[in-house]
């Protein structure tokens, strides 16, 4: 396995083998199913950070994607064994939080995507934004990486 060229240091990780169910019409992975790997690796990582869905609900907040920019570098094909990265990036403590991504191919070294998701906290009983709780806050912050917030 080569040395990966991670785009921030301490990724949180979660494997990946592509399936047959997982190819498009060009033998590629198709996009929407790396949509779903985003989803998939951040809540992967918000569990091991101590919150659950179950929190979420209790506390009526959850983190709400406004936007997502995804740069598809290369192709991922069947059978291919990828590394799923993820990043608080950035957390303003009150609203929005901001997740960097990144998925490797070890075999080769290749980063087949680059993204970034913006969300903002939310009531879910409503759907409208709502001050994050403290629990956000202080969990979300304390792994974010960079000061300030990027639009």
């Amino acid at each position: 396995m080569l040395s990966l060229p991670w785009q921030y240091p301490n990724p949180h990780l979660m494997t990946w083998q592509v399936q047959a169910d997982e190819i498009d019409h060009y033998n590629h992975v198709n996009n929407v199913v790396y949509v779903s790997k985003l989803e998939q690796v951040s809540w992967h990582h918000t569990h091991a950070l101590g919150l659950t869905i179950d929190d979420y609900r209790a506390l009526d907040r959850g983190m709400a994607i406004y936007r997502h920019e995804i740069d598809y570098l290369a192709p991922g094909l069947l059978d291919d064994k990828l590394l799923c990265a993820t990043w608080v990036t950035m957390c303003d403590a009150k609203l929005r939080l901001q997740r960097q991504f990144q998925i490797t191919r070890p075999s080769d070294g290749a980063t087949l995507l680059k993204a970034r998701t913006d969300y903002i906290c939310i009531a879910l009983s409503t759907g409208k934004p709502k001050r994050m709780p403290d629990i956000f806050a202080s969990t979300y912050g304390k792994v974010a990486i960079l000061k300030g917030y990027d639009e």
